[in-house]
Formats: structure tokens, sequence, C-alpha cells
């Protein structure tokens, strides 16, 4: 991922990008967990991009969503990134409500905790904070804007195996489980939306291991603050 985004620049197409992460993850001797998505601009408002074949362009996001499969074990791991390496206003405005509920979400996460926990407090902060902006009001769904869940367990699979649910009761969290954790905020084109807001896709997410006193980030040395993607984009230009 920070491959990626020292790579990405105006001009080049989604694919270039694509076989720098295929080449970077054959160097390490592993292959791709699940089908690479890296999707630019109004691309990354489509969930399971994968053609990754158009253009990169000034002033667009790029969202990648890419893991490795080491030794069996499977990683999924999305940033998304400015393609020009500096966030816009409006870009940091979306970019920032995603990754405080990310945050939060993992804050939650400890044994005994209902594993429902996480996606409940990043729904709750998408869609106050999405309110705020005018984006959503009390009639919107947040669907329109959020359709999936903020996390799944991870293992042998990218999507293991184990339910979330038993006997009509969310699971608890047990030390040992791996879940990923991956919010996010997808903005198309819409009459009823401000145009600035328009084609901005944004999901941040990272592989978590519950530990017997919370939890750790597997994939934390990946950058995903605004300042740190910025810095280590500008540092590569």
């Amino acid at each position: 991922h920070m491959t990626a985004m020292t790579k990405a620049s105006p001009g080049l197409y989604e694919y270039h990008i694509a076989a720098e992460i295929d080449a970077e993850f054959r160097t390490g001797n592993s292959d791709h967990a699940y089908p690479l998505i890296v999707a630019s601009g109004k691309n990354s408002c489509v969930l399971h991009y994968t053609e990754n074949n158009k253009i990169l362009n000034d002033g667009d996001l790029l969202l990648i969503d890419a893991g490795c499969e080491s030794l069996g074990y499977a990683s999924d791991i999305t940033r998304t990134f400015p393609i020009n390496g500096r966030f816009s206003k409006v870009q940091k405005q979306i970019y920032q409500i995603v990754l405080s509920a990310q945050k939060s979400a993992i804050a939650s996460i400890k044994p005994g905790e209902k594993v429902n926990t996480p996606h409940e407090i990043a729904c709750d902060i998408i869609s106050r904070e999405l309110t705020k902006l005018g984006i959503m009001n009390e009639l919107n769904n947040l669907s329109e804007f959020y359709m999936h869940k903020t996390g799944h367990w991870l293992g042998l699979d990218v999507h293991d195996v184990g339910t979330q649910v038993i006997d009509d009761e969310y699971r608890i969290f047990e030390a040992g489980m791996v879940t990923t954790v991956e919010p996010g905020i997808y903005i198309r084109k819409s009459d009823k939306i401000e145009s600035k807001y328009w084609n901005i896709g944004i999901r941040i997410e990272d592989d978590v291991l519950v530990t017997k006193d919370g939890y750790d980030i597997l994939s934390k040395d990946a950058p995903k603050t605004i300042d740190e993607i910025e810095e280590l984009m500008a540092d590569a230009a």
C-alpha cells in the first residue's frame, strides 16, 4: 500500500498501480488473497470494482483494496489517498469522518464485547457527520452511502468461516479472533447532493487481532492519517 502511494500520479492508469502491488506480493513470495481493487474517481464508489483499467485523473481519489495470502493465511487491507498527493478540502472532510469512525470502531474491540458493536459505532458516527454536512437527512437511508458491514472474520480465507450470531444473539469477541474493520462512505452523483461531494468513495480497512487485553492492529504500518499519507507522497515526488 505504501508503494502504491509513492507510485501513483496523474496520467498513469489503474493497472500501472495494480502491477506495482502485484510485484510487491510476488517479491514477498505471496499471492493475492482476493481479486485486486484499484478504483479511481467514480470507480471508488463501486464495491468490488476490478476492471482496474481507467486513467488516474488529477484531483481524484484512489481506493486500493489489496491483501496478500502468505503461508495459507489471508490479509485484507484498504487505503484511500489522493492521486496528486494532496487531499482537497472536501475530500478531507469525508476522509476524516471515515477515519474517525474506524478508530472508534477499533477502540471498542475487546474480549467480552459483542461483535456488532464496531459496526453500530461506525454507523452512528457516519450518519451523524453526513447529516451535519447536509448529505444525509432524516429521510435518507444510511445504506445509500454505506452499504456493507464494518467487518468480517479473517483467517485461512479472506471471508473466513464463522457466524456472528448464535441463538439469535451476537457473539462476543474472544482472544485469538481476527476481524477486519472497514467503514466507508461512497457518494455517487445525485441531484440531491452538492456536486462538490460527487464521486468521493473512501474506505479504510485494517486487520485486527483480539487480544486478552483488547486488540492489536496487524496492518498498523500502512499510513492512514491525512498527514501521514500526504507526507509519504510528498517525499516520493
